[in-house]
């Protein structure tokens, strides 16, 4: 087992605990308990960063109705955004329409004041994407040996990509290294680009890492480390695949960055980032620099936005290659027991238990993925790209 995978396996048991907790979110969770006689004023729902749908409030022509909601001292009178809040004890409470994409809530009293900036999903549905990290060796077939494909779709692997797509109308997203042994992106002739650009409604390629080793290359990575690794990757990838391949999503190798490397990638336009947000034992190692309880959070929304660094973090629903196909099916079944982590799933596998000649190859590997297309389109999800519109649904 790769050892990506096995520290995300060990982490599940209890990490599925602790996001039970907030699996009940939406606009229930707020890891704030309300108190008898708060000091000051809090906003409990929605929290700073949040992305509302349809499942946090009531949506009409006019925009999205939430109910807001807070705790302050039990004899001061407080405003939502100038409208009086009802009280009961140190509870507070107010309707408030979302109008546009980016809404400020503040709730004021006569001597402080909270602030929760949220965006609004406007029109959302239930839609995933599936994401490849780790790839490397296809390109490296490609790149040595040009002669014997013709087609990029004469290569196996990226064959079986497209017949995912053809038949479950999939998207798909690869993440790629710069080099692997006796292999690296300057060798990858454009002879495709024409071939790629064509396939871009439904394959995208950018930046994952370097390469595969060290473990955890960018855990206390610098700007400079994550824009220059990003940089050559995406040069490479522009000059062989072209600009239509990519798009302002990707997910770091190991899903591990702290927030200078964080925003390096912003500043080169990437604007959401995949994670894997489960804790164990207080502990998440694949949720970039959140702490764990902002990473049980965002494990239990759809996605949640850090307006610091400027990024979306979406959680990935499950790891394909980590179960068995049953195991995919009941993983994602449990998830979707709540609207609000079930109606973004990111599907995420790697390249290397596809490869018959490395010692992580799973001969089950292709009837997994199948296990989870299948699933999300007999529940009728839609295949999407995260970078199309906002996260994969029109502008507002």
């Amino acid at each position: 087992m790769h050892a990506k995978t096995r520290y995300w396996i060990v982490g599940l048991l209890l990490a599925q605990a602790v996001s039970a907790l907030c699996a009940t979110a939406g606009e229930n969770t707020s890891g704030n308990t309300p108190m008898n006689s708060p000091a000051d004023i809090t906003i409990i729902f929605p929290r700073d960063g949040d992305i509302l749908t349809r499942h946090d409030g009531t949506e009409t022509d006019a925009g999205i109705t939430i109910t807001a909601r807070g705790v302050a001292p039990e004899n001061e009178v407080v405003r939502i955004n100038g409208t009086l809040t009802q009280r009961s004890g140190a509870e507070f409470s107010c309707p408030v329409l979302l109008t546009k994409r980016d809404t400020l809530i503040t709730a004021q009293t006569d001597r402080s004041h909270a602030e929760a900036r949220v965006l609004w999903n406007k029109g959302s549905r239930k839609r995933y994407r599936f994401s490849v990290d780790d790839n490397i060796q296809f390109l490296k077939d490609l790149g040595l040996n040009p002669d014997r494909y013709p087609s990029l779709f004469d290569h196996w692997y990226l064959s079986f990509w497209r017949e995912m797509h053809e038949t479950y109308g999939a998207k798909i997203h690869l993440n790629i290294y710069y080099q692997t042994d006796g292999f690296d992106l300057s060798e990858m002739p454009d002879r495709w680009k024409e071939e790629f650009g064509a396939n871009a409604a439904w394959l995208h390629i950018t930046f994952h890492a370097l390469q595969d080793k060290p473990d955890r290359p960018y855990r206390n990575a610098t700007y400079d480390q994550i824009a220059h690794d990003y940089d050559l990757v995406t040069g490479h990838i522009r000059r062989f695949a072209g600009d239509e391949v990519m798009g302002n999503t990707t997910t770091v190798h190991w899903a591990e960055c702290p927030l200078p490397g964080v925003r390096a990638l912003r500043d080169r336009g990437v604007e959401n980032l995949i994670g894997i947000f489960e804790v164990n034992n207080n502990v998440c190692t694949t949720g970039y620099y959140m702490p764990p309880n902002q990473c049980a959070y965002i494990d239990s929304r759809p996605a949640w936005h850090d307006h610091e660094a400027g990024v979306t973090f979406i959680p990935c629903a499950v790891v394909v290659n980590a179960y068995s196909p049953e195991q995919i099916v009941d993983k994602l079944n449990k998830r979707a027991q709540s609207p609000h982590a079930g109606e973004l799933v990111e599907l995420l596998i790697h390249e290397q238990y596809f490869r018959e000649e490395l010692h992580y190859y799973q001969p089950d590997i292709r009837e997994k993925v199948r296990a989870a297309l299948g699933w999300v389109t007999s529940n009728s999800y839609e295949p999407v790209f995260w970078s199309s519109g906002f996260l994969g649904t029109p502008e507002p």
